[in-house]
């Protein structure tokens, strides 16, 4: 347990505990999925007060035969992440299908109480939050490299959590597909 929560990969912790690898592999997804189940059951609860939202990519997918750079960020072949931080309390992330205004105003009205204060970026996604129901909706322009506004205005939360996300799973060099959400819950 305590290598698992010191990231100590499932080779170096099978040499120190003295078992084999691929039993602590099996180990450390036991507790991913207790991990995830746990968090599963949390995600269901609204939250409200001051939030954030943004949206984060993961997981590039390389095509065969091209050799050059991937793009950054949207209009990639990456996965789309949506994540909400609450001021003073927990991260909830869920993997998506695109940023569409669609995805993201279900899961803003779904997981979100309509008096909270809604902190984002200016991406177009978010766009009409106001006529759902959410009165009080702030954004930051990071393309007029607006990084906070003043008076709490800022997303620098959840840009913190894409940030120690990445990092914590970039350690990993590649992930599975079928082990990337629980992953993902794990840094939550």
């Amino acid at each position: 347990m305590t290598c698992f929560c010191l990231d100590v990969d499932a080779t170096k912790t099978a040499l120190l505990v003295g078992v084999n690898r691929k039993t602590v592999n099996a180990w450390f997804m036991r507790l991913r999925l207790a991990i995830f189940w746990w968090r599963a059951k949390r995600r269901q609860e609204r939250v409200g007060g001051e939030v954030e939202v943004g949206e984060s990519y993961h997981r590039a997918k390389r095509k065969r035969g091209y050799h050059g750079k991937l793009k950054r960020g949207r209009g990639t072949n990456k996965q789309p992440v949506f994540g909400i931080f609450e001021r003073q309390g927990e991260v909830f992330t869920e993997i998506v299908p695109d940023c569409k205004k669609q995805t993201l105003h279900a899961l803003i009205c779904g997981h979100i109480a309509k008096e909270s204060v809604i902190y984002s970026d200016g991406w177009r996604g978010y766009n009409g939050l106001v006529d759902v129901g959410y009165d009080r909706h702030f954004r930051v322009n990071h393309s007029k490299n607006e990084f906070s506004r003043g008076n709490r205005v800022h997303i620098n939360g959840i840009e913190l959590f894409w940030s120690f996300t990445k990092r914590r799973l970039r350690k990993f060099n590649g992930l599975a597909r079928h082990t990337f959400d629980l992953r993902l819950k794990e840094c939550e």
